[in-house]
Order: structure tokens, then C-alpha cells, then sequence
């Protein structure tokens, strides 16, 4: 294999090819936006698994740089009473400490960094079809160019065109909560910054953190029929602060305020996810990503566990003789790991699953969480059990 590409630059796409060109592949990225930044509205927050990722890929310091750290999660219920004040993950070390930062950033980083290593990115390259031969792979652009390799890799998201050759007919899905994010420097919190708060109101879930600089960071997910699409085509942030402010305001905590003091800067959208069993694979075509595995954004995992994909997708096709091996060690590698994620993120969003730390102890295990170090580190052949993975040659 000498040649693969990869349709979508964002997240997901970009870190692939940062692992891919980590084990002496030939790869290209094609990008339909103009730009680096989608979503720019909207942050994330980069969990322990994710970070460690990242280390693999030596790109650690391209997002450290960027954001903040999270080493706390506060859990409040609907009084504003304390229900937990627990760890985030690896919070004792500076590399994998949660991190918080802007989506539109982190995208701009990583994309950087792979034309920094002289991968090639294209932007403007607007997928129209792939063509899967018994000796390579072509993707056809809008502008009428050809690209071919020996392996396309669709990171193109939740709506994604390289989806529609693989798995015909599958769209992502509602998952029960339209989901607001929004930033302000004037509403007064009591907490420091380097911390996550959860609040559990009796009308949304919301969480909010104080970046270094003095600006919260917070997001509300509302449960009930979806925003209409049309007026998340036209926002209307001064209506959506209002409804947000009306429910927020039935509880007794810091959420309603923070809402309230808020700039225009909102963006809004969909809880969605892609159903579980979706096939990945079509050919020498592979899904990875929010293309792949979409979940809602309630367990916070979306990003990392894109980056848990390009790591291990890369070791994949290091560490064995042929494309299909790969690809089959690493769907039996990803496929329980994220479907579980889709399904617990999804019952969270729905109500029917109450949040992590209920207790305040930690999280239940995912699949995976116990081979997951040895599966990411580079320097380990992988293999479906990579808990006895021995050392790469």
C-alpha cells in the first residue's frame, strides 16, 4: 500500500493523517470547506484517552497550546447543591490532562501541523463519488478532479459523502436534545479556572468553566423536539438566550445568570448519532469518525474518540500484510468501544440513563478502556487483544 486518501480535514481527518504519515504512508488530505474552522461557535472538551492519542502522534504540544486544562468536574443538582467534586481523568499529569478549547481551533491546529510535516491538504474538494477497483480506489470532486489511491479513508463527518457509498441510506439520527453552546466575561462565578462544572436542572443539563483569561465557557442540552432547521440555517440567539433563561432560571443555580450574560455568540444545535451496526467498510473504503460512529455529546468523547481511530487505524495498517487484515483488526479493535459510546451517550440524552458519577465514584468501564494504553501506544504491535500486545519490530 503507498497511496491513501483521506476526505475530510477536520478533526478526525487530520489526526489520521498526521498517524498515518507517523508510519510512512503516502497521505493526502482533501477538505470541501475553503477554510480550516467549521462549528466555530462551538468548543469541546479533549478527555485523558484523547490526549494520550495525541501523545502518540507527537502532537501534543499543537493543542496544549491552545485552551485550557480541566483537572476537577463539580456535579450540582437543581438547588445548587454539591453532588460530587471529583478527578477528570489523568489530572496528575500534565500531558493528559482534560483540555478544553474552541472546535474551529483544534481543527485549525491539527490541520497546520500535518502541512507543517508536508502532508498534502487540498481544500475546496468537494466529494461527488468514489469508485472502488480491484486495484485502487478514485474520488471524484465537484471541480471535476480525480484523486486515486490505494485506500480512501471518509473523516468527513456526520453528514458525511463518503458514508453514502458504504452504507447507502444511513443518516444520522435525533438522539432528544438540541444542544446550545455560548461564552460571556461578565457573568460572576464563584469556581477558579481548570475546572468543570455539571449542573442536573430540572429542565436541561448544563456545564460550564472559567477559562485562564476570564471568560466562561458553558453549554446547555434541552431535551424535546429539535430546533428547527431552518432556524439553525438563520440563528436567532437573542430568542434562544430567552428560552434558555426561562428554564434555567426554575433552579436554584449559576446557569440562568451565566446564560444571561451572554454575548450573541451562541451557536445551536442537534444531538444526533448514526445507528448502531452501520457498516464502516465497502472495498478499499473506510469510515472513521463522526462518519462512522456519531454519537450525542453527552459523555463528552466525541473528539477523542476520533483520535483514538487515527492512532489505531495507522497501527493497523503498520502491523499487518495487507489492507483487508487491517481493516478488519481494526473494526474488531473500534466497533464495541464507540457503539457502546453511541448507546450510553444516547440514553443519557434520552433520560433513559442516569449521568456518570451518579455517586460520585467514578465512571463504568467502556469496552476497550483496559486494553485502550497498550492499543494506542506506538510502540506496541497491535493486535484485537492488545492487552498482550508485544513490542512493534
Amino acid at each position: 500500500m503507498t497511496r491513501i486518501l483521506v476526505i475530510g480535514g477536520g478533526i478526525a481527518g487530520s489526526a489520521t493523517a498526521l498517524a498515518l504519515h507517523k508510519a510512512g504512508l503516502d497521505v493526502t488530505v482533501h477538505e470541501a470547506h475553503p477554510g480550516t474552522a467549521e462549528d466555530i461557535g462551538a468548543f469541546l472538551t479533549l478527555a485523558s484517552n484523547g490526549m494520550r492519542a495525541l501523545a502518540q502522534l507527537d502532537a501534543s504540544q499543537v493543542v496544549t497550546s491552545r485552551g485550557f486544562p480541566l483537572r476537577t468536574m463539580r456535579v450540582l443538582d437543581d438547588r445548587g447543591g454539591e453532588l460530587a467534586h471529583v478527578p477528570l481523568g489523568e489530572a496528575d499529569d500534565t500531558l493528559l490532562r482534560y483540555r478544553c478549547l474552541r472546535r474551529g481551533e483544534l481543527n485549525a491546529a491539527l490541520q497546520a501541523e500535518a502541512v507543517r510535516r508536508g502532508i498534502g491538504v487540498s481544500h475546496g474538494a468537494r466529494l461527488v463519488s468514489v469508485d472502488n477497483g480491484p486495484d485502487g480506489v478514485s474520488a471524484r470532486f465537484a471541480d471535476g478532479s480525480v484523486a486515486t489511491g490505494d485506500l480512501l479513508i471518509g473523516a468527513d463527518g456526520l453528514n458525511s459523502a463518503v458514508r453514502r457509498s458504504v452504507a447507502p441510506g444511513v443518516a444520522p439520527a435525533y438522539a432528544g436534545q438540541s444542544v446550545y453552546y455560548g461564552y460571556t466575561r461578565t457573568a460572576p462565578v464563584a469556581e477558579d479556572t481548570g475546572h468543570l462544572t455539571m449542573v442536573r436542572g430540572s429542565a436541561a443539563a448544563f456545564g460550564y468553566a472559567l477559562s485562564p483569561d476570564g471568560e466562561v465557557y458553558w453549554f446547555a442540552r434541552v431535551g424535546g423536539d429539535a430546533v428547527p432547521t431552518e432556524e439553525l440555517a438563520h440563528p436567532t440567539p437573542s430568542r434562544w438566550r430567552a428560552h434558555l433563561v426561562a428554564l434555567l432560571g426554575k433552579d436554584a443555580t449559576p446557569a440562568a445568570g451565566i446564560v444571561a450574560a451572554s454575548t450573541d455568540d451562541l451557536m445551536a444545535t442537534h444531538a444526533t448519532e448514526i445507528p448502531p451496526g452501520t457498516p464502516w467498510r465497502s472495498g478499499r473504503t473506510l469510515l472513521i469518525g463522526d462518519a462512522a460512529h456519531a454519537a450525542s455529546p453527552a459523555t463528552g468523547q466525541g473528539a477523542s474518540m476520533a483520535l483514538e481511530d487515527a492512532v489505531i487505524l495507522a497501527k493497523s495498517l503498520r502491523d499487518t500484510p495487507d489492507p483487508d487484515s487491517a481493516l478488519t483488526l481494526y473494526e474488531a479493535c473500534r466497533r464495541p468501544r464507540v457503539e457502546h459510546n453511541i448507546t450510553a451517550s444516547g440514553e443519557i440524552s434520552r433520560g433513559t440513563r442516569p449521568p456518570a458519577r451518579a455517586a460520585g465514584g467514578p465512571p463504568p468501564q467502556r469496552p476497550g478502556d483496559d486494553t485502550l494504553t497498550a492499543q494506542l501506544d506506538w510502540h506496541r504491535a497491535l493486535h484485537a487483544d492488545a492487552g498482550d500486545a508485544g513490542q512493534a519490530g
